[in-house]
């Protein structure tokens, strides 16, 4: 029997290698390199790993997921405080099925998918949760199940959450603002909404300047009022936002009446990294290669790919240069690199790579300096020569 460790680590090799399925793993049967990596002779068959997805829990998804985030987290985003949230509905293509319909951007119509809730952390666009084990009437709830996750991790609740309209309804932004925790969203457009604004005199709208680069909308007009909503206790702000390049205004909602429109409009639109992550996700981690009709075991698959995307994440952030890169970028030129491996007697590991442009930045990068002992090698040391 294959250890819990090594069968997880078996399956983290498929989203960091860039293959699609657990049925692939049957192409590194002889590979002794890859079995090294996950402590054993050679990487399982497909039946074994598929068999081992479906043992795991949503707890034990929990728990990993708490375990990864502390470790990664002094690295990457030792003061978390903003987080991007999203749903992303993960496509069945095939006979039909019990699977509930979820609207699916890539195909305009609503299709059988298993919806999945992601959270990014806003400064090092690391994802740091992930659930797949949803349903419709569980979806928005998800916001203070993400919330709880967080605080018994860290022992504080998020300051500021980023979402769209569809993530949650009313009385769950309520519950946010009860806690004290700012957020930032959009309120869908009424006909009653756009017949109100758009009867305001020319002078009530003010002008501001989004000066993000590159952007191609930066000259804004907004309103900036107070509005109550339905179970929604108290006032809400809204700030409506003409000139972001639609017909009719944006409408932003928010519990904060202190920052400035401004300020609120910007930080909302770098909520776009978590879809680029999760697009990139999807390119390369192949998230929507659905594993099965089972929500539990795309749940490990979908958290497979946090852990993925946190590897890649750190990894770029060591690479001179390459802060920004893409995971697909990184695994080009770094990882998928030739090379040879040696097990010395004196419980050290090294690994010679071979000749290529990019080895100078691996070196500056001195991945193995201060190495511990790896737990699942018999805490063995890793070296890394370059030729």
């Amino acid at each position: 029997m294959v250890p819990a460790c090594n069968a997880l680590l078996s399956l983290l090799s498929l989203k960091l290698l860039d293959k699609e399925r657990r049925s692939h793993i049957d192409d590194f049967n002889c590979d002794e390199a890859l079995g090294l990596w996950a402590g054993l002779n050679i990487l399982p068959k497909k039946s074994f790993a598929t068999d081992y997805s479906y043992r795991t829990q949503r707890h034990h998804q929990e728990k990993l997921l708490q375990g990864w985030v502390s470790k990664l987290s002094p690295l990457l985003f030792p003061e978390s405080e903003a987080f991007s949230l999203d749903f992303h509905a993960i496509p069945h293509r095939g006979d039909e099925t019990d699977l509930e319909n979820h609207y699916q951007p890539m195909r305009g119509k609503a299709g059988p998918s298993i919806l999945t809730f992601f959270a990014q952390e806003r400064k090092s666009q690391v994802l740091c949760y992930a659930n797949a084990n949803l349903t419709r009437d569980e979806q928005a709830a998800e916001v203070l199940q993400f919330v709880r996750f967080w605080h018994d991790l860290t022992s504080k609740n998020p300051q500021w959450l980023y979402f769209d309209s569809r993530l949650t309804n009313y009385q769950e932004l309520s519950r946010l603002t009860e806690q004290k925790i700012w957020f930032v969203t959009i309120r869908r457009r009424g006909v009653g909404l756009l017949r109100r604004l758009a009867a305001l005199p020319e002078d009530v709208w003010k002008k501001a300047v989004i000066d993000i680069p590159k952007r191609r909308h930066q000259h804004i007009c907004y309103v900036d009022e107070r509005v109550t909503l339905p179970e929604y206790t108290g006032e809400a702000r809204q700030v409506a936002v003409k000139g972001l390049g639609r017909e009719q205004p944006t409408l932003f909602l928010s519990n904060n009446f202190t920052i400035s429109p401004r300020e609120l409009v910007t930080d909302y639109a770098r909520r776009n990294g978590i879809e680029d992550a999760l697009g990139s996700s999807v390119d390369f981690f192949h998230l929507d290669c659905l594993a099965s009709e089972v929500r539990l075991n795309v749940d490990l698959d979908t958290v497979l790919t946090v852990l993925a995307h946190g590897c890649y994440r750190w990894l770029a952030n060591q690479l001179h240069g390459f802060g920004q890169a893409k995971p697909k970028r990184v695994y080009r030129k770094f990882v998928e690199t030739p090379g040879a491996v040696e097990i010395e007697s004196r419980r050290r590991i090294v690994v010679y790579f071979d000749r290529r442009a990019h080895n100078p930045i691996l070196r500056a990068a001195q991945l193995d300096k201060d190495c511990p002992p790896i737990p699942w090698l018999a805490n063995h040391r890793l070296q890394f020569v370059y030729t």
